[in-house]
């Protein structure tokens, strides 16, 4: 038998470590990085694409420049004209190839040796990311060959470039963008963070201060979460918080009373059993009496109180709230339903009609103890039904128990012809203080009832569309192995 565990204060608890992140750091420093990426992935094309803007400017700037050397007559433009002319496009040599010609337009000074060539006329978009970043990574003031389209049919013109000026360009352009994206991660990350936050960071934590409130007083109904009108998974996470919370609330009040009344039954027991071992002595004596009413009444009061006592010692020695184990065999019923009739003062009520159908000779396995038991509830939850109903002669007062044998299975109908169960107290019937359908009724009768049948493999169901209230108990008999049944014939 293994020992409840108490459950822990909340001195007991274990707190959340110290220095540990909560869900709105994490959130915090997951939105960050996320944004970052984003940006770089915004950046990479943006500096390939400021590279190859700035190359096709010069190759821009050295077509019109050729254009202008060229309308020249040979030899007839000066080195001072042709250096300004480089001057004002950032160059150092133009050139240009037509045919199998290449011919030097203009030159300013003899340019050191070109460290890259970037064909502009066959570039795609990996080899302008490549290159630009390529250049802003290397150090030193080289020059650069461009290759582009040349103007009037020629077959292309090249121009001589410094690199310095180019990589310092990018370096403007990438320190203005890194600025840029950094506002814009701020921005961005704040408003992602604010909204994640408060749509979901805030009901959680209103949820896991909820459920750490209600976990130090699981049977206080205020401490119940209120649900928000959200219509998401957080509104629906709340709505059933909210609902399990209710039921386990009014699980633990009935569970608080159930070993509350189980204490008291335990001491009314305890007593009630020496008063009817007392009872019993006088039912002894009273039962040598010669009267012959005495005579008549006697066994059925020795009965009754054997039974009451040995109820009593039962509930006294197991101390739970499951009924003991059913002692089976095969006994007949209809004994049992007049014993059930008297013992419910029935036989007595002029204003009753008692109609029994029970089948001839009909048998059930079961405990006889136990069964008196479920009718005997039934019965009485019909009398008791009836009692309160005015007369009429339409409608008799009429309580009718009804038997039959369905192959291996045997079934008991009792009815009457009250007003019924009411509509409320169907959903919890057969539960314990749930379904009672009168004033003052606690529900135990139903509860006791379905409680023993199940306990015999059977069932009890109440019958619709009936009037007044049917009970219909089902009992199947038991399945005895092949060698114990033919054990007993040998015995026989």
């Amino acid at each position: 038998m293994t020992e409840s565990v108490p459950p822990m204060t909340s001195q007991e608890r274990p707190a959340m470590p110290r220095g540990r992140l909560n869900l709105s750091g994490k959130l915090l420093l997951l939105t960050i990085p996320l944004v970052m990426i984003a940006e770089v992935l915004i950046y990479v094309p943006s500096i390939a694409n400021f590279s190859v803007n700035r190359l096709n400017d010069r190759i821009a700037a050295a077509n019109t420049a050729a254009l202008v050397l060229d309308a020249a007559p040979a030899g007839m433009v000066p080195d001072s004209l042709a250096r300004s002319i480089l001057q004002s496009i950032g160059a150092r040599a133009v050139a240009i190839k037509t045919g199998q010609q290449r011919r030097l337009l203009a030159v300013a000074d003899m340019p050191p040796a070109v460290v890259r060539d970037i064909d502009m006329r066959t570039m795609n978009v990996w080899e302008a990311i490549v290159d630009s970043f390529s250049m802003m990574l290397e150090r030193g003031d080289g020059v650069i060959r461009i290759i582009g389209p040349a103007p009037q049919g020629e077959q292309f013109i090249e121009v001589v470039v410094d690199e310095a000026p180019l990589r310092r360009a990018m370096y403007r352009f990438s320190s203005n963008v890194l600025l840029l994206s950094l506002g814009f991660a701020i921005a961005t990350a704040g408003l992602i963070y604010l909204a994640l936050h408060f749509l979901f960071v805030r009901p959680m934590r209103r949820m896991t201060a909820n459920l750490i409130a209600f976990h130090e007083n699981p049977e206080s109904a205020d401490r119940a979460i209120v649900p928000s009108n959200r219509a998401d998974e957080i509104g629906v996470a709340e709505r059933e918080l909210a609902d399990m919370q209710h039921d386990l609330v009014s699980m633990l009040h009935q569970k608080s009373h159930l070993a509350a009344l189980g204490l008291a039954v335990s001491k009314i027991n305890h007593d009630l059993r020496n008063l009817l071992a007392s009872s019993q002595l006088l039912s002894d004596q009273l039962a040598s009496v010669p009267d012959p009413r005495v005579q008549r009444f006697a066994p059925k009061l020795l009965r009754s109180l054997e039974r009451a006592i040995a109820f009593c010692q039962s509930t006294l020695s197991y101390g739970k709230v499951q009924e003991a184990r059913p002692e089976r065999r095969m006994v007949a019923v209809e004994p049992i339903i007049n014993e059930v009739r008297e013992s419910a003062g029935i036989a007595t009520d002029p204003d009753i009609v008692w109609s029994n159908a029970i089948e001839r000779g009909l048998v059930v396995d079961a405990d006889p103890d136990q069964l008196f038991r479920v009718l005997l509830n039934l019965v009485r939850n019909a009398f008791q039904a009836l009692e309160g109903q005015p007369h009429a002669d339409i409608a008799p007062k009429q309580i009718r128990i009804a038997g039959r044998r369905e192959g291996a299975v045997a079934v008991l109908e009792i009815s009457d012809t009250g007003p019924g169960i009411p509509e409320q107290a169907r959903a919890h019937l057969f539960e314990a203080f749930q379904g009672s359908s009168r004033d003052g009724g606690t529900g135990l009768g139903l509860a006791i009832a379905a409680e023993l049948i199940k306990a015999h493999g059977g069932q009890i169901d109440l019958v619709e569309g009936t009037i007044g209230a049917t009970f219909r108990i089902v009992i199947p008999d038991r399945t005895i192995p092949l060698h114990q049944l033919r054990q007993e014939r040998s015995r026989a």
